[in-house]
């Protein structure tokens, strides 16, 4: 993850939630009181978030101290300590809501994420996300994915030619969309076809296409357009799986299953923050 971008998109967050200055925290303690808070999982589940914790309480108090008891991506219980704070009390609770929201979140989509990944079993399809992501916390949302045993679609949209239905309607066909974009590209980057049809699928091999996906398809037809395809080709299936009918695709034979809901539709992971009472 990146630590520069990171600590700007905190600065932000923090600058957001503050505004002009915490008022509780400022008119009930002294500026110097230091206190102990620990991190609690309220509920099973993956975790994720260490960077988030330890760089955004020591942005609010450079000398607190931040000790992580789970390694990222780890499985968690009800009950279990995450981290403890160490530091200024109205830093650490300035700092709550805005740390909070963001490790629940990321360890809401890295418990999904390993429960998708669980439903295929010994498969060699992998799952991966999409760009349906927040505005603003692309990284940390697709970093929580890589936590929870996922792996990453693109980045962002430079980061490989990826050719919808509209992109194609728009030139005439798969044919001719794949051979104009390939006269520009340099050899680095990939193109991925978006398929629906059987006659799609055999056009996007004529074409030559680096990836082709099968969208909206039901397990058999998965099965069948998957045959269609040269090994040479990455095989991805995407659009309207969630994780309860995954199960159904995990024999498909395709390279991977892209997965909107893992982070547009993740319930966060209720975790905790309780302060244990002045620094001893």
């Amino acid at each position: 993850m990146n630590g520069l971008l990171l600590r700007k998109n905190l600065e932000q967050f923090f600058n957001e939630d503050i505004g002009t200055g915490d008022l509780s925290s400022e008119l009930l303690f002294e500026t110097d009181e230091r206190g102990i808070a620990e991190l609690v999982a309220k509920e099973d589940g993956v975790v994720c978030g260490q960077g988030v914790i330890d760089m955004g309480f020591r942005l609010l108090d450079a000398d607190c101290s931040v000790e992580v008891y789970v390694q990222e991506g780890e499985r968690v219980q009800k009950g279990d300590v995450i981290a403890k704070v160490t530091g200024r009390v109205g830093a650490i609770l300035t700092g709550e809501r805005v740390i909070l929201n963001l490790i629940q979140r990321m360890s809401g989509i890295a418990t999904m994420t390993s429960r998708a990944v669980a439903l295929l079993g010994d498969s060699p399809t992998r799952i991966c996300d999409t760009r349906k992501t927040t505005p603003g916390l692309r990284m940390l949302e697709k970093y929580a994915v890589r936590c929870g045993g996922g792996y990453n679609h693109r980045i962002t949209l430079d980061g490989g030619v990826m050719l919808k239905d509209n992109h194609i309607a728009q030139c005439g066909s798969i044919r001719k969309a794949v051979a104009h974009v390939r006269s520009k590209i340099g050899h680095m980057t990939k193109i991925e076809v978006e398929t629906s049809t059987e006659e799609e699928v055999r056009e996007a091999v004529e074409a030559n296409a680096d990836i082709i996906m099968f969208d909206n398809c039901t397990p058999e037809e998965a099965t069948l357009y998957n045959r269609l395809v040269p090994s040479a080709i990455v095989t991805e299936l995407s659009g309207g799986i969630t994780l309860e009918n995954l199960a159904a695709y995990k024999n498909c034979g395709v390279d991977m299953i892209s997965l909107g809901c893992l982070t547009h539709s993740v319930k966060s992971l209720d975790i905790s923050l309780r302060m244990k009472g002045e620094e001893q």
